[in-house]
């Protein structure tokens, strides 16, 4: 998933960069599952070669230097998605 689609389903449309600071944080959620618009590996250094390694052991593929999302990005089930309470 990207950080964007994470957002939406958590009810938060427009909330990437809450799920980047919120994953940065979390211990163990499967933080390398998450990648930037596109299929883009958005960390940098050590840390992009770890996700990449993580996700080519687990079955993802690659086009170039981006997760080919046409073939390996999940898409979260409708009722999955929570209405965002308006106050």
């Amino acid at each position: 998933m990207t950080y964007g689609s994470v957002a939406r389903a958590a009810g938060f449309p427009g909330a990437a960069r809450m799920v980047a600071r919120i994953l940065r944080r979390g211990f163990g959620l499967p933080w390398q599952r998450v990648v930037g618009a596109g299929g883009q590996i958005k960390l940098t250094g050590d840390s992009a070669i770890e996700q990449r390694l993580r996700l080519e052991a687990e079955g993802v593929r690659f086009r170039g230097r981006k997760v080919d999302m046409k073939q390996c990005e999940w898409k979260a089930p409708s009722g999955l998605r929570r209405a965002r309470k308006k106050s």
